[in-house]
């Protein structure tokens, strides 16, 4: 399974570790996935889905 949000498709992203002698090495920031019980076309599903998606309402949660 990739690291990515299932509703908006946000993934992983490279940028640089800077030390304080500024040597300059590769890193990721990796997105905050959760995983969610989630309503999909009236069914219920598991999704990997980044936390700005939950707060922001765009996941319909199962009523239990």
């Amino acid at each position: 399974m990739a690291r990515q949000c299932e509703l908006c498709g946000k993934k992983p992203m490279f940028g640089s570790r800077i030390s304080h002698a500024h040597n300059v090495t590769k890193r990721v920031f990796y997105p905050n996935l959760q995983k969610v019980r989630m309503r999909v076309n009236g069914r219920t599903k598991k999704v990997q889905v980044c936390t700005r998606c939950i707060k922001s309402g765009r996941v319909k949660k199962p009523a239990l």
